[in-house]
């Protein structure tokens, strides 16, 4: 499968593969027109740029002009893993990549197929999550299925994606600041390079990266942040419940992300939570907010997004 979906991505087609963190929809990153055919699949704005996945030091010297020390500080201390690095870009690297931009970002995958899959092709590989644009985040191949339909060549099925939210995004020059949280904790990031600007939600005219619009990652019932013991009885018939640990009486579904409160479990089950109460049966989704640390910072930012509409 590895080697057939290999073969489709030199040909110009796009395929859906497994990342720890979501699937993404991948074409070759030095080819323009099948990076364009990522947008008219995803019916994603040009103005966002994708996220180039690498296998190796001499992939990300194909992509990447300069490597400064901080980089290198926060490569061999996360890669592989979910962290997205925003340096320079190589000319090599087409714009429609990066929205125009002369930075790029780029990540070294950690989860095997992902891995097998750049090592076969011999190629970076840039890929946004495999869904169409704005909506549920895919942690399951048949979550892309439903969302891309024919409009993917090939799907790579792993099962389940074990981290369930994206890549932490960080610029890194001038200075690091976290453009998008994810899958790697800020506080992770911070023990190794000290204190990082946090981005405001919505402070770019051109998005610097993935995930920064404001209404994004939503599914299409109606979704509010909300504890769900403070909305009356009458108002939970016929809504559905996200919960952190524990579920609420009077709503007609009810998705517990994680009984134990294990953070690490509620972001891995976050999207596929929400697929399930997405189902076109319920009026609204109510969210339960949780502490915005560690991983809590990723799912809150998540679910506003979400919410935005």
């Amino acid at each position: 499968g590895i080697r057939q979906a290999a073969a489709l991505l030199r040909q110009g087609r796009l395929v859906a593969f497994p990342t720890e963190t979501v699937y993404g929809l991948g074409a070759i990153a030095f080819d323009a027109l099948a990076v364009a055919r990522i947008f008219e699949a995803k019916r994603r704005p040009s103005f966002d740029p994708v996220i180039v996945h690498v296998a190796d030091d001499a992939m990300l010297a194909r992509v990447v002009r300069e490597l400064p020390p901080l980089a290198r500080r926060l490569i061999d201390h996360f890669w592989p893993g979910p962290l997205t690095l925003v340096l320079e870009r190589t000319d090599d690297v087409p714009r429609i990549v990066t929205a125009g931009l002369d930075s790029v970002g780029v990540r070294m995958p950690s989860h095997p197929v992902a891995r097998a899959l750049l090592r076969e092709v011999s190629a970076p590989v840039a890929a946004p999550s495999a869904n169409a644009f704005g909506s549920l985040s895919p942690t399951r191949a048949e979550h892309v299925v439903r969302s891309l339909g024919s409009r993917v060549d090939c799907v790579l099925d792993a099962g389940p994606t074990p981290l369930g939210v994206e890549s932490t995004i960080l610029q890194v020059l001038p200075h690091p600041v976290l453009l998008r949280p994810g899958a790697l904790p800020l506080e992770e990031i911070e023990a190794v390079v000290g204190p990082v600007e946090r981005a405001s939600r919505n402070d770019d005219e051109a998005p610097r990266s993935p995930g920064r619009l404001e209404h994004h990652y939503a599914p299409q019932t109606p979704l509010r942040i909300t504890h769900g013991d403070r909305v009356p009885l009458a108002e939970r018939s016929g809504a559905g419940y996200l919960a952190f640990e524990r579920g609420v009486e009077g709503y007609a579904a009810v998705r517990v992300l994680a009984p134990d409160g294990d953070m690490s479990r509620a972001a891995a089950r976050l999207f596929e939570c929400l697929h399930e109460l997405d189902t076109g049966s319920l009026s609204r989704i109510d969210a339960e907010p949780v502490v915005e640390s560690g991983l809590g910072l990723a799912i809150m930012d998540r679910l506003r997004r979400a919410a935005a509409r």
